[in-house]
């Protein structure tokens, strides 16, 4: 008969906890499935519109996408996120402005409001000694406590910095830009995430042991 296991001991290695989306299933397959969601009709907005030369068309088409990638994105995982979920209704919002009166800058200055938004809640949170991105993602990205302070505000000044462009952008530039630049905010955000990949594996919790 095997003895019985001693205080500590295990019968498995200790896992090592990867940094992963809060909001995605554990497959790679499904990531994408999610992230297709996420942010398919911002892009087919910009198809649409660069099809059409109508600005409100391709509003009418984001409006729809929007609802369907709720809709998907509540079949898919039995929940709405919390961004997703203001995102998305957000867009259905500003976007029935613009159709209904015809007025562009409604669905441009969503974009302003959205992201200034965002920045200030966790501005906010940060203020009031609480740690917003935990909350959200602390149950599947195991940080140094000091870390969520630093990553809260990275991502905060990264929201503001997106309102403030955009801000700048629809007030000064043509719809086609406007448009191009609405497109690329999702490499932008792909590409500033990657780009904390390294802070993020530094503050894991564990990395620092044998």
């Amino acid at each position: 008969m095997s003895e019985p296991l001693k205080k500590n001991e295990t019968t498995e290695p200790e896992p090592v906890i990867a940094p992963v989306d809060a909001d995605a299933p554990a497959p790679v397959a499904t990531n994408w499935v999610k992230m297709a969601i996420d942010f398919g009709a911002p892009l087919i907005f910009a198809l649409v519109f660069f099809t059409t030369k109508n600005f409100i068309w391709a509003t009418a088409v984001l409006v729809a996408g929007s609802a369907i990638a709720l809709i998907a994105g509540f079949v898919l995982e039995k929940r709405l996120a919390i961004m997703p979920l203001i995102a998305g209704v957000a867009a259905i919002i500003f976007g029935g402005l613009t159709i209904y009166l015809k007025d562009e800058s409604f669905i441009k200055i969503k974009l302003t409001i959205l992201n200034a938004l965002f920045g200030a809640v966790l501005i906010g949170g940060l203020v009031m000694k609480k740690q917003p991105l935990k909350a959200l993602l602390g149950e599947t990205l195991k940080l140094k406590e000091d870390a969520w302070g630093k990553l809260t505000l990275y991502y905060a000044l990264f929201f503001f910095v997106v309102a403030i462009a955009n801000e700048i952008i629809w007030r000064t530039q043509s719809n086609d830009f406007w448009v191009v630049w609405k497109a690329s905010l999702f490499f932008v955000t792909i590409g500033f995430s990657l780009a904390l990949t390294p802070f993020l594996m530094k503050n894991m919790v564990g990395m620092d042991k044998e």
